[in-house]
C-alpha cells in the first residue's frame, strides 16, 4: 500500500504546470491585432488613425466609446465631390467677378461666332480671344481683289455686320494689314507694306462712314513680316494675306 501511494506522488510531481500558455497566448494575439492595426492605419489619413486608436485603446482598457461610427470601417472614406479644400474656397473667393467690358467682350464674341457658323464663313473668317482683345481676321479674298486695296461690293454685306456688332461695345479697334512674302508688281504700291496699309485703311474708311467714332479707330500695316504660316505653299500664301479687326481691350 505504502508503494503505490509513492508512484502516484511521484507522477504528481513530475506534472508540468501549464497555465502560462493562456496569458502568453493572449499577449500574442493582443501583438497581432497591434501589427494588422498599425498596417491599416498606414493607408487612412489623420482623424481615421486616431479613431482606431480610440477603439484599440478601448480593447486594451475596457474604456466604452460612446459612438457606435468610430473604429475600423469596411469600406475606405471617400472625400465628397461636391465638397471644396479651403485652398480652392479661397481661390474662389479671390477671383474677382467679370466686369462689365469682358462680359460686353463675351457677348461680342458669341454673336460674331454665331454669324460665321451661320452664314458658312469658317472657311475665310477665324475669330479669337487674345490677351489684346477679339480678334476677327478675314482672307483678303472676302474683300479684294488681287493687288488691290478697294473693297469688293461683295464684301459690304460681312463688313456691315461686323460694324453693326462692334458698335455694341465701346472699345478701340485696330485694324491690321498683312501680305504673303510675293513682291508686288504694280506701280500702286512700292512694297508690301503700302499694300498692307492702303488695305487696312481702306476697312477703316469703311467703318468711319458707318458712323463708328473715329476716336476708336487705328490702323497698321505689317506687309509679309507677321505671318500665320510659313509662305511655302499656295493655301498658306493665302492664309497669310488677311486683314485683322481687333477689338482691343482697354486693359
Amino acid at each position: 500500500m505504502r508503494k503505490q501511494r509513492n508512484k502516484f506522488d511521484e507522477e504528481h510531481e513530475e506534472h508540468i504546470d501549464e497555465s502560462w500558455l493562456i496569458p502568453y497566448a493572449d499577449i500574442l494575439t493582443l501583438l497581432l491585432a497591434l501589427f494588422i492595426v498599425l498596417f491599416a492605419s498606414s493607408t487612412v489619413d489623420k482623424a481615421k488613425y486616431e479613431t482606431i486608436m480610440e477603439s484599440f485603446k478601448s480593447e486594451l482598457t475596457g474604456t466604452k466609446i460612446e459612438s457606435t461610427n468610430k473604429g475600423l470601417s469596411v469600406n475606405p472614406s471617400k472625400k465628397k465631390t461636391d465638397e471644396q479644400t479651403p485652398k480652392e474656397q479661397l481661390a474662389q473667393q479671390a477671383a474677382p467677378a467679370p466686369s462689365k467690358e469682358e462680359i460686353e467682350l463675351n457677348e461680342l464674341m458669341k454673336q460674331l461666332s454665331k454669324y460665321i457658323s451661320e452664314n458658312n464663313l469658317k472657311a475665310v473668317i477665324t475669330l479669337q480671344d487674345t490677351k489684346r482683345g477679339v480678334e476677327i481676321s478675314l482672307k483678303d479674298v472676302v474683300l479684294f481683289d488681287p493687288g488691290k486695296a478697294n473693297l469688293k461690293s461683295s464684301s459690304f454685306k460681312t463688313l456691315n455686320v461686323l460694324v453693326g456688332l462692334t458698335k455694341t461695345v465701346n472699345n478701340p479697334i485696330s485694324i491690321e494689314g498683312h501680305t504673303d512674302n510675293v513682291p508686288i508688281k504694280n506701280a500702286a504700291y512700292a512694297s508690301n507694306w503700302e499694300l498692307s496699309s492702303a488695305r487696312a485703311v481702306s476697312v477703316l474708311h469703311y467703318f468711319e462712314s458707318k458712323k463708328v467714332a473715329k476716336s476708336r479707330l487705328q490702323f497698321v500695316g505689317y506687309g509679309e513680316y507677321q505671318p500665320i504660316y510659313p509662305n511655302d505653299t499656295k493655301v498658306h500664301k493665302q492664309a497669310n494675306r488677311r486683314v485683322n479687326i481687333v477689338i482691343l481691350r482697354k486693359t
